[in-house]
């Protein structure tokens, strides 16, 4: 699959997977930390012979733009590029679909285009939705456990030894839910040689950085916050698919625990036995899931 270069109207670069039909619905694949487009190979080779499939590597990875400014990477940028690269291609609507911090952007991309018009369904894997997720780790000791690497990233302690040794240091350093023996060969020696590149390495950081999300210490008291309360998103009435692999360990299924009261139109397929990269951990399943969602709201 030929990526090609794609300026946004933000002056932001874009390296981007763009196949299938111009003329059919278009799908806007977002990978999550610490890939790339490659997180979607199997959707979109699946996909494309019925679907205009498009998947970035977003801001921050790869050969894309990689601005050091930590405020480069607030969730209202990521999320406009979404918007900005469709209007870039001439796509006036779409389905999102999101893993990992992929999925978090998703989330955000179908609140705005449901009221906007331009997303009309949304696909989300292993992605928490964020009034669930800040709940959780104030409240759950599981999630908060499985959380605590996002203050080692955000912890610019840790720069030096990125500056050092890349990207991975601080992945070995901080995580304990990677699963190599999952991944091909290929593709694993591919994302080595990516978090080689130094700028990539603190932009993908920078995402964690620039999040509004609170990760509490493990020490702090397991009960929401003296006034704290959920923040003010709407109901999201497009159809969604969520797909939730059981067996990850830095997002349990409690997740999913009160999706339905947030989400008018929502399809939950549970994968079990299947660690955190489900797109390609599992992907005939995701496959499967993805045609029957797409096959019954064909109609949008």
């Amino acid at each position: 699959m030929e990526q090609k270069r794609v300026t946004l109207a933000n002056g932001i670069e874009l390296d981007v997977i763009d196949t299938g039909p111009r003329d059919a619905p278009a799908l806007v694949f977002l990978h999550g930390f610490p890939e790339s487009h490659r997180t979607w190979r199997h959707q979109i080779a699946h996909l494309a012979d019925r679907y205009r499939c498009i998947a970035p590597d977003q801001r921050g990875y790869r050969g894309s733009s990689k601005p050091q400014e930590v405020e480069a990477y607030t969730p209202d940028k990521l999320i406009g590029d979404v918007f900005l690269l469709a209007d870039v291609l001439g796509v006036e609507t779409f389905t999102v679909v999101g893993h990992d911090w992929g999925g978090a952007i998703a989330w955000g991309t179908a609140l705005a285009g449901q009221a906007n018009g331009r997303v009309t369904r949304a696909v989300v894997a292993n992605a928490p939705h964020p009034a669930i997720f800040q709940k959780l780790l104030y409240t759950n000791e599981h999630q908060r456990k499985s959380s605590q690497y996002m203050r080692g990233f955000r912890d610019p302690a840790n720069d030096a030894l990125v500056r050092e040794h890349g990207l991975a240091a601080i992945l070995m350093q901080e995580i304990k839910w990677d699963r190599p023996s999952e991944m091909e060969t290929e593709e694993r020696e591919a994302l080595l040689k990516d978090w080689q590149d130094r700028d990539a390495a603190f932009g993908m950081l920078n995402w964690y950085r620039a999040s509004p999300i609170d990760v509490p210490p493990l020490d702090a008291p397991y009960a929401l916050p003296e006034g704290w309360t959920p923040p003010p998103l709407p109901k999201l009435t497009i159809p969604t698919l969520v797909i939730w692999a059981m067996d990850d360990l830095a997002l349990p299924p409690e997740n999913l625990e009160g999706m339905d009261e947030l989400i008018e139109d929502l399809t939950i397929v549970e994968v079990p036995e299947c660690g955190h990269f489900v797109p390609w951990e599992a992907p005939d399943e995701v496959n499967a899931a993805m045609d029957a969602f797409l096959a019954r709201t064909g109609y949008l």
